[in-house]
């Protein structure tokens, strides 16, 4: 069983930045992302990294904008935001699967959520 636990969210200004930190116990799985979800909308792919190495994928929005790292010895990934807007408003999610995938189908195991509220 993979446990994950999400931090790092909060309420801050357009233009500001976070850092989500994703810390994971448990004999994790090859990949992990990141999914967001706003309050009416479906869940969104946002970044995936591989643990075994080689660069993150990115979903068209986060590109130039969030930035996923990983640090295998602490077995925590990463999303630092950047230029934050209101519509990055959302619950962020980290997950944890054996593909690498941009379909939240594709991964087993999520975090609880951490919120990120953005105002104008």
């Amino acid at each position: 069983q993979v446990h994950l636990v999400e931090s790092g969210g909060g309420l801050v200004q357009a233009g500001d930045s976070l850092r989500l930190s994703c810390a994971a116990s448990g004999p994790t799985l090859n990949s992990m992302a990141w999914f967001r979800q706003a309050p009416g909308k479906e869940r969104e792919f946002v970044a995936a990294i591989r643990w075994s190495g080689g660069p993150p994928y990115y979903a068209d929005f986060a590109k130039g904008h969030f930035t996923m790292s990983r640090d295998n010895a602490q077995n925590t990934v990463y999303l630092q935001m950047n230029s934050l807007k209101p519509e990055d408003t959302a619950v962020y999610y980290c997950a944890s699967g054996s593909r690498f995938n941009v379909y939240s189908s594709a991964y087993t195991y999520w975090g609880q959520g951490t919120q990120v509220t953005v105002s104008s």
